[in-house]
């Protein structure tokens, strides 16, 4: 198995450049240990997929190009596929779920390939490719589970060990699994010492159920930031090979994704999207405490992000971190009753940001009214110092948005 992976990146060395693995100073102060950013997310389309989707079509032969390549995928597979496909001179069809990023449907169909909306969920939509397989004689490039993927992807874990050669653990986000799977190979061959530890979202665990049940397993997921990692059932192979090397794996909560988002675009200057952010979020959440004093590796697989979907989550992060926080207050409606509230939150140093005056729906008393405020802060124990403040000055809090806790 690790020769495919050597035999992988002769393959691909023409077509897929070596990433960045660079230290990140602030980060390995945050959490107490050597933390360098595996930048996968620099790669022309954005993600480590490039690797496997160059290694399967330079592996075909000349009547299979002729006919051309398909793929189910949420984006990133997809944008690879069609990335090097048009490179090579290969006709690609990429079918993806309804709600796939707008983004990457853009850029797929930008880079010529023919796109497809279909299903909900990757596995609605590898149905509907299936279908153009049989009927159009198309080679279907699977996104994580062809043997040819996988070795590509372990390409990963080479370079990790050129850059990084005493690493004490590697961080990496699992969706259907390739990814691990090929980097699995490389790293217990090559430096058994080090831990590869598995990062999903919740709300998609399907590795961790396939690990419960022995076998790749169906589940049901919600929507999920990690839409990269939005995969119901890991692959039959990539599973089989992954569960021989993974020592561990984490799931992380919405909030921590989103908060992983915001600190890698503050502290690193790197737009990363959710599935990319998990291996930080794993940190964030704090489930690998056990981790401080190490030189641990962050491979941040992907970089896709929508720029509207980007905005909501940057705003939300700042939620998570107490660093916004929204509540509403009664007030007298009469001259000074707002100079009263401002000076009330200008005291504690925390900058409003909106006031909005609800008095249609405030309260039967047309002497007082509602104002809902919008607050930037600094943290979690300024937003408690803010309301303490207010109460003290009689100033009664209605309701209010609580920033997420972590231990």
């Amino acid at each position: 198995m690790l020769q495919d992976v050597l035999d992988a990146r002769n393959r691909i060395r023409s077509g897929v450049a070596m990433t960045p693995c660079i230290e990140s100073p602030v980060l390995s102060e945050l959490f107490g240990c050597r933390i360098l950013c595996k930048q996968e997310y620099m790669h022309p389309t954005g993600s480590f997929k490039e690797r496997g989707a160059r290694n399967a079509l330079e592996q075909l032969d000349a009547a299979r190009r002729k006919r051309g390549v398909i793929a189910a995928s949420a984006g990133n597979h997809a944008l690879a596929l069609a990335y090097h496909a048009r490179k090579l001179g290969i006709p690609a069809t990429v079918v993806m779920p309804r709600f796939a990023p707008m983004i990457k449907q853009g850029r797929c169909r930008a880079l010529g390939a023919n796109v497809i909306l279909s299903g909900e969920n990757i596995a609605e939509a590898k149905l509907a490719a299936d279908k153009l397989v049989e009927s159009e004689g198309l080679s279907y490039i699977h996104g994580f589970d062809g043997s040819e993927v996988i070795a590509g992807q372990g390409t990963v874990a080479l370079e990790v060990l050129e850059q990084v050669p005493d690493v004490d653990a590697v961080i990496v986000p699992v969706g259907g699994a390739g990814l691990i799977a090929g980097m699995g190979i490389v790293l217990k061959a090559m430096r058994p010492g080090a831990e590869l530890i598995g990062v999903e979202p919740a709300r998609a665990a399907s590795f961790a159920a396939a690990m419960k049940a022995g076998a790749p397993v169906m589940i049901e997921m919600s929507p999920t930031l990690a839409d990269g990692l939005a995969v119901p059932r890991v692959g039959p192979r990539a599973f089989e090979i992954a569960r021989q090397f993974v020592d561990r794996t984490v799931e992380v909560e919405e909030e921590a994704i989103s908060l992983a988002i915001l600190r890698l675009l503050e502290l690193q200057k790197g737009v990363v999207e959710g599935a990319g952010a998990t291996p930080l979020a794993a940190l964030v959440s704090g489930q690998l405490k056990d981790l401080k004093g190490k030189t641990v590796v962050l491979v941040l697989c992907g970089g896709n992000i929508d720029p509207a979907v980007l905005g909501r989550v940057i705003d939300y992060g700042l939620v998570v971190d107490g660093r916004l926080t929204q509540f509403a207050v009664e007030i007298s409606d009469r001259p000074g009753g707002l100079n009263e509230l401002t000076n009330a939150i200008a005291s504690t140093g925390a900058s409003i940001q909106q006031v909005t005056h609800e008095r249609a729906f405030g309260g039967a008393d047309i002497s007082r009214v509602q104002v809902v405020c919008r607050i930037e802060t600094r943290d979690a124990m300024h937003i408690a110092q803010l309301h303490e403040v207010l109460a003290s000055r009689g100033i009664r809090v209605i309701t209010k948005k609580s920033a997420w806790v972590r231990d």
